[in-house]
């Protein structure tokens, strides 16, 4: 009587990756494992930190971005301006989508340098 020789493949343990760089490095020798995170998470930007000087921070560069963001790429209030922060710039800074919340117009209104650049929906 002859024994059927089957092919067996051997137990590996599978891995659990935790971050991006796991992933990239694993992949090169490994067929499976699994992500205890989501691949196509987007980082938040913002929580990085910058030092200013821009010879230390050319390792990074922000080349896609996915989405519109209601107060920067639509008209918006000038207190909720991303581009020109309320409170961190100058508040009769503005962008070409800011309109003042008193008069409901587009900012720079006529009493925009008398109180309008500072209002904001606490102070109204």
């Amino acid at each position: 009587m002859e024994t059927k020789k089957e092919d067996v493949t051997p137990l590996k343990g599978i891995l659990c990756l935790k971050t991006r760089q796991e992933m990239e490095r694993i992949e090169e020798t490994e067929d499976c494992f699994i992500l205890d995170f989501d691949p196509f998470d987007s980082f938040d930007v913002k929580n990085l930190s910058f030092s200013g000087d821009h010879e230390a921070d050319k390792d990074l560069a922000i080349i896609h971005e996915t989405g519109q963001v209601a107060c920067r790429d639509y008209p918006h209030p000038r207190h909720l301006c991303l581009n020109y922060p309320f409170g961190s710039t100058p508040n009769a800074t503005h962008c070409h989508l800011c309109y003042c919340c008193v008069c409901d117009k587009p900012a720079p209104c006529e009493q925009w340098m008398s109180s309008h650049c500072n209002a904001s929906a606490d102070s109204m």
